[in-house]
Protein backbone atom coordinates (compact mmCIF):
# COMPACT_ATOMS: atom_id res chain seq x y z
CA UNK A 1 0.00 0.00 0.00
CA UNK A 2 1.54 3.54 -1.13
CA UNK A 3 2.32 5.75 1.90
CA UNK A 4 0.36 8.89 1.26
CA UNK A 5 2.05 11.15 4.03
CA UNK A 6 4.92 13.32 3.42
CA UNK A 7 5.58 16.55 1.87
CA UNK A 8 2.29 17.19 0.47
CA UNK A 9 0.13 16.79 3.82
CA UNK A 10 2.78 18.26 6.11
CA UNK A 11 4.19 21.51 4.48
CA UNK A 12 2.15 24.47 4.22
CA UNK A 13 2.47 27.48 1.41
CA UNK A 14 1.07 31.18 1.35
CA UNK A 15 -1.10 31.39 -1.12
CA UNK A 16 -3.91 34.00 -1.87
CA UNK A 17 -6.99 33.54 -3.49
CA UNK A 18 -7.28 35.13 -7.19
CA UNK A 19 -11.16 34.31 -6.76
CA UNK A 20 -13.91 33.77 -4.16
CA UNK A 21 -14.59 30.28 -3.12
CA UNK A 22 -18.16 29.25 -1.46
CA UNK A 23 -18.03 26.02 0.67
CA UNK A 24 -14.29 26.74 2.04
CA UNK A 25 -14.03 26.42 5.47
CA UNK A 26 -10.83 27.82 7.30
CA UNK A 27 -8.99 26.01 10.05
CA UNK A 28 -7.82 29.54 11.98
CA UNK A 29 -10.33 32.47 11.73
CA UNK A 30 -8.98 34.11 14.66
CA UNK A 31 -6.72 35.68 11.68
CA UNK A 32 -7.87 39.29 10.61
CA UNK A 33 -6.48 39.36 7.09
CA UNK A 34 -8.67 36.56 6.02
CA UNK A 35 -12.40 37.65 4.77
CA UNK A 36 -14.91 34.78 5.53
CA UNK A 37 -18.83 35.47 5.51
CA UNK A 38 -20.88 32.72 6.30
CA UNK A 39 -24.06 33.08 4.89
CA UNK A 40 -26.63 30.52 5.80
CA UNK A 41 -23.90 27.83 7.43
CA UNK A 42 -21.96 28.08 4.13
CA UNK A 43 -18.26 30.08 4.29
CA UNK A 44 -17.04 31.75 1.50
CA UNK A 45 -13.66 33.11 1.20
CA UNK A 46 -13.28 36.38 -0.63
CA UNK A 47 -10.92 37.16 -2.97
CA UNK A 48 -7.98 38.89 -1.56
CA UNK A 49 -8.03 36.44 1.43
CA UNK A 50 -4.48 35.29 2.39
CA UNK A 51 -4.47 31.76 3.79
CA UNK A 52 -1.82 28.87 4.11
CA UNK A 53 -2.63 25.88 2.42
CA UNK A 54 -1.29 22.27 2.05
CA UNK A 55 1.38 22.03 -0.80
CA UNK A 56 -1.13 19.34 -2.34
CA UNK A 57 -4.13 21.53 -2.61
CA UNK A 58 -1.88 25.04 -3.12
CA UNK A 59 -0.65 23.10 -5.74
CA UNK A 60 -4.16 21.59 -7.08
CA UNK A 61 -5.67 25.46 -6.66
CA UNK A 62 -2.88 26.87 -8.61
CA UNK A 63 -3.08 25.32 -11.53
CA UNK A 64 -6.78 25.95 -11.61
CA UNK A 65 -6.11 29.81 -11.32
CA UNK A 66 -7.92 30.00 -8.24
CA UNK A 67 -4.68 30.72 -5.75
CA UNK A 68 -1.60 32.59 -6.47
CA UNK A 69 1.03 30.61 -4.74
CA UNK A 70 4.30 32.34 -2.76
CA UNK A 71 7.26 31.21 -1.97
CA UNK A 72 7.46 29.68 1.40
CA UNK A 73 9.26 31.11 4.44
CA UNK A 74 12.45 28.46 4.15
CA UNK A 75 13.17 29.88 0.53
CA UNK A 76 13.22 33.38 1.37
CA UNK A 77 16.26 35.82 1.21
CA UNK A 78 17.45 35.29 4.86
CA UNK A 79 17.67 31.84 3.87
CA UNK A 80 19.31 31.91 0.58
CA UNK A 81 22.34 34.35 2.03
CA UNK A 82 22.91 32.38 5.20
CA UNK A 83 22.98 29.41 2.78
CA UNK A 84 25.35 31.01 0.30
CA UNK A 85 27.61 32.22 3.31
CA UNK A 86 27.82 28.95 5.22
CA UNK A 87 25.44 26.00 3.99
CA UNK A 88 26.54 23.08 5.62
CA UNK A 89 25.81 24.73 9.34
CA UNK A 90 22.30 26.15 8.26
CA UNK A 91 19.59 24.43 10.09
CA UNK A 92 17.04 23.51 7.42
CA UNK A 93 15.55 21.07 9.17
CA UNK A 94 13.25 23.55 11.58
CA UNK A 95 12.59 25.67 8.16
CA UNK A 96 11.37 22.74 6.28
CA UNK A 97 11.91 19.05 6.82
CA UNK A 98 11.59 18.45 3.15
CA UNK A 99 13.61 21.49 1.83
CA UNK A 100 14.73 19.83 -1.12
CA UNK A 101 11.51 17.83 -2.26
CA UNK A 102 9.44 21.37 -2.00
CA UNK A 103 12.13 23.15 -3.84
CA UNK A 104 11.90 20.96 -6.86
CA UNK A 105 7.91 20.84 -7.33
CA UNK A 106 8.00 24.08 -6.51
CA UNK A 107 10.79 24.61 -9.32
CA UNK A 108 8.27 22.60 -12.15
CA UNK A 109 5.64 24.42 -10.49
CA UNK A 110 6.98 27.94 -10.86
CA UNK A 111 10.08 27.31 -13.44
CA UNK A 112 12.05 29.77 -11.30
CA UNK A 113 15.73 28.55 -12.12
CA UNK A 114 16.89 30.65 -8.74
CA UNK A 115 14.88 28.09 -7.19
CA UNK A 116 17.32 25.56 -9.18
CA UNK A 117 20.23 26.73 -8.37
CA UNK A 118 20.09 27.35 -4.79
CA UNK A 119 18.89 23.81 -4.13
CA UNK A 120 22.19 22.26 -6.12
CA UNK A 121 23.96 24.76 -4.30
CA UNK A 122 23.07 24.28 -1.07
CA UNK A 123 22.93 19.93 -1.77
CA UNK A 124 26.70 20.06 -3.20
CA UNK A 125 27.76 21.91 0.17
CA UNK A 126 25.57 20.19 2.05
CA UNK A 127 26.31 16.68 0.59
CA UNK A 128 30.51 16.95 1.57
CA UNK A 129 29.65 17.39 4.94
CA UNK A 130 27.27 14.76 5.46
CA UNK A 131 29.34 12.15 4.08
CA UNK A 132 32.58 13.19 6.67
CA UNK A 133 30.47 13.49 9.27
CA UNK A 134 28.93 9.40 8.49
CA UNK A 135 32.11 8.46 8.69
CA UNK A 136 34.27 9.98 10.99
CA UNK A 137 31.47 11.70 13.53
CA UNK A 138 31.65 9.99 17.13
CA UNK A 139 28.80 9.04 18.43
CA UNK A 140 28.41 12.01 20.84
CA UNK A 141 28.96 14.28 17.92
CA UNK A 142 26.06 12.83 15.46
CA UNK A 143 22.85 13.55 17.49
CA UNK A 144 23.71 16.94 17.49
CA UNK A 145 24.79 16.96 13.29
CA UNK A 146 21.34 15.15 12.71
CA UNK A 147 19.60 17.58 14.20
CA UNK A 148 19.84 20.11 11.55
CA UNK A 149 19.45 17.60 8.56
CA UNK A 150 16.30 17.32 6.67
CA UNK A 151 14.71 13.84 5.61
CA UNK A 152 16.83 13.60 2.68
CA UNK A 153 19.72 14.40 4.20
CA UNK A 154 19.10 12.28 7.44
CA UNK A 155 18.74 9.00 5.12
CA UNK A 156 21.84 10.08 3.03
CA UNK A 157 23.89 9.93 6.32
CA UNK A 158 22.10 6.48 7.34
CA UNK A 159 23.44 5.14 4.10
CA UNK A 160 26.53 6.66 4.89
CA UNK A 161 26.68 4.93 7.90
CA UNK A 162 25.72 1.60 7.00
CA UNK A 163 28.17 1.56 3.86
CA UNK A 164 31.00 2.28 6.27
CA UNK A 165 29.75 -0.62 8.60
CA UNK A 166 29.48 -3.19 6.17
CA UNK A 167 33.27 -2.28 4.38
CA UNK A 168 34.81 -2.09 8.12
CA UNK A 169 33.35 -5.68 8.40
CA UNK A 170 34.45 -6.69 5.22
CA UNK A 171 38.23 -5.61 5.92
CA UNK A 172 38.14 -6.80 9.58
CA UNK A 173 36.37 -10.32 8.44
CA UNK A 174 39.01 -13.19 7.00
CA UNK A 175 41.29 -12.96 3.91
CA UNK A 176 40.41 -10.63 1.40
CA UNK A 177 40.91 -12.26 -1.42
CA UNK A 178 39.75 -15.80 -2.18
CA UNK A 179 41.88 -18.17 -4.34
CA UNK A 180 39.98 -20.08 -7.49
CA UNK A 181 39.55 -23.20 -6.53
CA UNK A 182 40.50 -24.08 -10.56
CA UNK A 183 44.10 -22.51 -9.66
CA UNK A 184 45.33 -25.31 -7.09
CA UNK A 185 44.63 -28.44 -9.82
CA UNK A 186 47.80 -28.73 -12.45
CA UNK A 187 47.15 -29.49 -15.73
CA UNK A 188 47.58 -33.28 -17.27
CA UNK A 189 50.10 -32.91 -19.80
CA UNK A 190 48.69 -33.26 -23.36
CA UNK A 191 49.81 -36.20 -25.44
Amino acid sequence: MPNFVGISTFVLVPAVFQVAANGVGLFDSSDETNKVNSKAGISQVEQGSRVELPFWLARELHLRQAVSISLPPCFNQKTRDELAADAAHVDLKNRCPYFYELGCKLFALFGDKSIAFLLLAAFQTRYKEVLIKAQTAALAVAPKFLTILTKEETKLYEAAQSSMAAFKKWRMGGPRFQKASVLGRKRRPSD
